[in-house]
């Protein structure tokens, strides 16, 4: 099974090989030359001390024809190398861009599921460093597996051919090292598995630190963040040591080997040079040592390479995983482009995370064209849910909703995203220039409108403080700017280019209530004449909804204006005296 799975990776690896494999030609191509001029030059080494040790005068005209071409030999060897190394590294190179390229993609393909339940950290390690151990472990272990090929293989008939004895002991010898090598990789590919593992959560563990510092701080759980990632990093080291341990047995175990064989080379030639002097010569005894050395280098770096291929199957296997999580359900074939009015509906509806356990049921409404909803409810009702199946961030599990009369089913993603606006609790600020980060929905936006969606947003006054105002570059966790500020960025990004619709969840969360009335004022503006989906927590952005939908268990249990509900002194009615008269 194992030996399958590893075929059927080398299958899917030489896929991406396969657009470069001119490179991998040519990379072997020339390691092939490389290796069989060093088995050349041997041959002449062994010439040359024929010349010195020989009977009579040394013949140094011969000698010196053997010397230059020795010389040019070794300049062959090197430019060989030379030319292997760049083809390789181009072969590695654009290998490793096409994996990261695909990886990337498919993570904007799958559905949310698939990131909600991965962490963030362990993506970032399987695009990151688990293509890189690809790269070292798979290409470059696999010129140096072919050169070591190449050499056993050569130098083993080249001994056959001139002294079949010799070859013969040398090939009965050579199971020993293959044996030590399978028994290895056996042993470290669980180990190297479990390592990539705990690589993934160590990596996850530090980008949840680094990122929540303010919270960890706050919360003073340094001391325990410093026990969880000892921890984490105790059982990368016993794994990893494993792992190292029965890959560091390989070098001296194979060594040993290749001793014996170096030994049974130079007690054999020796016999044979007393026996023969003359058909088999010192220089060809040096030269059979020269190629007993040879022979054995490469049982060394083949073991080596074994232990990188494992580590490299297993990253390989955690990137596969990404590139083959199950994608969102594409756009229907006859999907239609949305154009948005803004009337939505909602029938029957069943929705839940976990299949296991129901969260939405029966929900059921109906919303016309400019319509401001207000959801309310307590925490885990469902709230956020409701924006994620409007956005079909999720697919619903039963009934349907509509916009304008269209199933979004039936309507392209593209075109259903893109008639809502957004501004959520969370802010999201790109790498890059204020005014860039304001475009990012419209980026051949001119420098005017730029500047009225700030002045709408009430973030133009704050922008011009900056040190260089909208050129001023700024970041998801540049401390330049306020978490309110960052927000009142996020809401100029959706009045540069309002659509029919629009989602608000928490968007005033992040600023302070003098900034927030104004804030009101923008989006009573912005929201004039179009269906608005507010989640809100704060009575200021509720009270003059058209409609409040109370939900609570995943039902909405209430719905009307916000004097009808507290008339009613309900489920609304005792949430309001609780959660919102105080505030």
């Amino acid at each position: 099974m194992k030996k399958k799975l590893d075929l059927k990776m080398l299958r899917r690896l030489y896929a991406f090989i396969k657009p470069n494999r001119k490179y991998l030609v040519l990379s072997l191509f020339f390691s092939a030359i490389s290796v069989l001029a060093a088995l050349f030059s041997t041959v002449l080494a062994g010439k040359g001390v024929d010349c010195i040790v020989g009977k009579g005068d040394v013949d140094f005209r011969r000698l010196l024809w053997i010397v230059v071409a020795i010389a040019v030999v070794v300049a062959v060897i090197f430019v060989s190398e030379w030319l292997a190394n760049i083809f390789t590294q181009k072969l590695t190179y654009r290998t490793v861009r096409d994996i990261r390229n695909l990886s990337i993609e498919s993570l904007e393909k799958v559905p949310l599921s698939f990131l909600d339940s991965k962490d963030k950290g362990d993506i970032l390690s399987r695009v990151i460093t688990d293509v890189t151990e690809i790269s070292d472990g798979l290409l470059l272990g696999f010129t140096q597996l072919f050169n070591g090929v190449v050499t056993i293989v050569s130098t083993l008939v080249i001994m056959l051919v001139l002294r079949w004895e010799i070859g013969l002991v040398v090939g009965l010898i050579t199971p020993l090292s293959l044996f030590i090598a399978n028994y290895i990789a056996k042993n470290t590919a669980e180990e190297f598995r479990k390592q990539a593992v705990k690589r993934g959560e160590l990596t996850a563990l530090v980008d949840e630190m680094v990122g929540n510092q303010k919270v960890v701080k706050a919360f003073l759980q340094e001391e325990n963040n410093e026990n969880r990632f000892a921890e984490i990093n105790a059982q990368l080291k016993e794994s990893g040591t494993r792992a190292t341990f029965y890959s560091s047995i390989t070098n001296p175990a194979t060594r040993f080997v290749n001793n014996i064989i170096y030994v049974a080379v130079g007690i054999i030639g020796a016999i044979m040079v007393m026996h023969d002097p003359v058909s088999f010569t010192v220089g060809t005894l040096t030269a059979f040592l020269m190629y007993a050395t040879r022979y054995a280098k490469p049982f060394n770096e083949i073991s080596g390479v074994v232990t990188e291929l494992q580590s490299a199957f297993t990253s390989a296997k955690r990137v596969f995983e990404v590139l083959d999580a199950e994608h969102e359900t594409p756009d229907a074939p006859d999907a239609v482009e949305l154009e948005a009015k803004g009337d939505v509906d909602i029938k029957d509806v069943a929705f839940s995370y976990n299949k296991e356990i129901a969260l939405i049921k029966d929900l059921n409404l109906a919303v016309k064209k400019g319509q401001r909803i207000a959801i309310v409810g307590p925490t885990g009702c469902g709230k956020t849910t409701i924006i994620n199946l409007l956005m079909r961030f999720y697919d619903v599990d039963e009934g349907s909703i509509s916009v304008d009369g269209h199933d979004i089913r039936t309507v392209t993603r593209d075109s259903l995203h893109s008639s809502y606006g957004m501004v959520l609790q969370e802010t999201w600020i790109k790498k890059g220039t204020v005014r860039e980060n304001i475009a990012y929905g419209r980026p051949d936006a001119d420098a005017e409108s730029v500047v009225a969606a700030a002045k709408n947003a009430h973030a133009d006054s704050f922008i011009r403080r900056l040190p260089n105002g909208y050129d001023t570059v700024i970041g998801e966790d540049s401390g330049g700017i306020s978490e309110g500020q960052k927000q009142l960025l996020c809401i100029a990004r959706i009045m540069l280019d309002l659509p029919n619709m629009l989602i608000l969840d928490e968007a005033t969360s992040s600023i302070d209530t003098r900034t927030e009335i104004k804030i009101q004022k923008a989006f009573d503006t912005m929201m004039e004449g179009r269906t608005s989906f507010v989640v809100a927590h704060r009575l200021s952005t509720i009270e003059h909804a058209d409609k409040i939908l109370v939900m609570d268990k995943g039902r909405i249990v209430e719905q009307g204006t916000h004097k009808q509900l507290l008339a009613k002194q309900g489920f609304y009615y005792h949430l309001y005296n609780s959660q919102f008269a105080q505030v």
